[in-house]
């Protein structure tokens, strides 16, 4: 030991003692599970990595793992449904992917809802821009109140408005006669996107309002001076710098709708020349003496492909819209 050391440690003779006692004291004779706490701890990005793969197997397992035993029961020929294993099918037939659309026009129910979808998306945004904005942007006089009555009517259940909007579309006025030839709006596909548009309407109203209400006054200021209307500012200022907002509730609503059955079925007959939606072609292939699995399954897989790329095309925008539109600057 130099002298330096030397001085150093009769300076500090606590640090000394404590090095000593550090290099002598024994190892801890701990469990399994504390032990593997105690490396978690001393290695946190350790403990991160480990919950990331747990997590991501368990999104696996019960995310995916449903799709891919509907591709098993898909290619699986109909005699051979009682042969699928767990991972691997009871054999191989490609031709289901084709006969769903043989047997009945699955394809028109597919356009069914995916331009009531859109239709009610679009709706549902513009008006939900505009709600947004009143709310998120101006302060008036009983603004809270009519905050509430948007929550309050998005808690009912959609079953709850069926009975007097079936009464109501089902009604014939003459008015729409020269629009509709049976003058009233069931087998339409207004009788479905307007009760959804209105339904799923709340949800976009309070994601559009948090992100307006984050945009500074100035920005909008600056385009009002320069002779821009508030609903141009809105649609020209604001929208565009709430993309992921926008984004967000836009593909949550498409997403509802086009897998909504309940009022689309009840709204119509079935019938894909009026306005039937996408699950019930999938139900058409359950007959009265017999269940074409293996259609159901198919068909189940190609209902389930728009929604999928409208998810991984848009997918940033909707985890940045999530995050963000909780954060307040």
């Amino acid at each position: 030991m130099s002298d330096v050391d030397a001085d150093a440690g009769a300076e500090h003779p606590d640090v000394a003692a404590q090095a000593a006692a550090t290099v002598d004291e024994p190892e801890l004779d701990r469990g399994i599970v504390e032990g593997w706490a105690a490396r978690m701890i001393s290695n946190p990005e350790r403990a991160y990595r480990a919950a990331f793969y747990v997590a991501t197997v368990f999104f696996l397992v019960t995310t995916l793992f449903p799709f891919y035993w509907l591709f098993m029961v898909a290619i699986t020929p109909r005699g051979s449904l009682r042969d699928v294993g767990v991972f691997t099918p009871g054999g191989v037939n490609l031709a289901a992917f084709i006969e769903i659309f043989q047997r009945i026009p699955f394809h028109r129910y597919m356009f069914n809802s995916f331009l009531i979808a859109t239709v009610a998306t679009v709706t549902v945004l513009i008006v939900a821009s505009l709600a947004g904005y009143v709310f998120g942007r101006l302060r008036f006089r009983g603004r809270n109140l009519l905050l509430l009555g948007v929550l309050v009517t998005s808690f009912f259940p959609p079953a709850a408005f069926f009975i007097p909007l079936n009464r109501l579309f089902n009604a014939n006025v003459d008015v729409l006669r020269p629009i509709l030839s049976a003058g009233s709006l069931y087998n339409t596909p207004f009788a479905i996107f307007i009760p959804l548009s209105a339904i799923y309407l709340p949800l976009s109203i309070f994601i559009l309002m948090t992100f307006y209400s984050q945009i500074p006054d100035g920005l909008e200021d600056a385009a009002r001076v320069e002779g821009t209307t508030r609903i141009g500012a809105l649609f020209r200022v604001i929208v565009p710098l709430s993309a992921p907002g926008v984004a967000t509730a836009g593909v949550l609503t498409f997403i509802t709708v086009y897998n909504e059955y309940f009022f689309s079925s009840l709204m119509t007959n079935g019938r894909p020349g009026n306005w039937a939606p996408m699950l019930e072609g999938i139900l058409r292939y359950q007959g009265q003496f017999e269940v074409l699995f293996n259609l159901m399954a198919a068909a189940s897989i190609v209902a389930v492909l728009p929604v999928a790329i409208l998810v991984v095309v848009a997918q940033e925008k909707i985890v940045s819209g999530l995050t963000a539109g909780g954060l307040k600057e």
